[in-house]
């Protein structure tokens, strides 16, 4: 059992895409959870992340672009992408926090190029 993410592909520059994430019950956490992104040759970084209450935190490099949103009854996570920059191309994770122990999804590649 694992969080499940889609919604990648090759979009163009100042295209949008929007990535989700499907966490089966037991994964589902409203303590914190968030995307990531690991471009080849880069270590993996925190994009996005919602934590208890609502709560957004947002790479510098994502602000005004990027928004995080979560489904609590749905159990979904989602990153909305928009004005999208080749610079953002990367594999995009989905990540779990609760009850000490973390969760990740397979990761969705994102390409962004004309």
């Amino acid at each position: 059992v694992q969080l499940q993410a889609s919604g990648g592909g090759l979009v163009q520059p100042g295209g949008s895409l929007r990535l989700s994430c499907a966490a089966p019950g037991s994964l589902f956490s409203t303590y914190f959870m968030g995307w990531y992104r690991q471009a080849p040759g880069t270590e993996r970084e925190l994009v996005a992340s919602i934590v208890g209450g609502g709560y957004t935190n947002y790479a510098d490099s994502v602000k005004g672009r990027f928004t995080i949103s979560r489904g609590i009854r749905e159990k979904t996570l989602a990153l909305q992408m928009n004005s999208l920059k080749p610079e953002d191309t990367a594999v995009y994770y989905c990540k779990s926090t609760k009850g000490g122990r973390s969760y990740w999804g397979q990761g969705t590649l994102v390409t962004v190029s004309s």
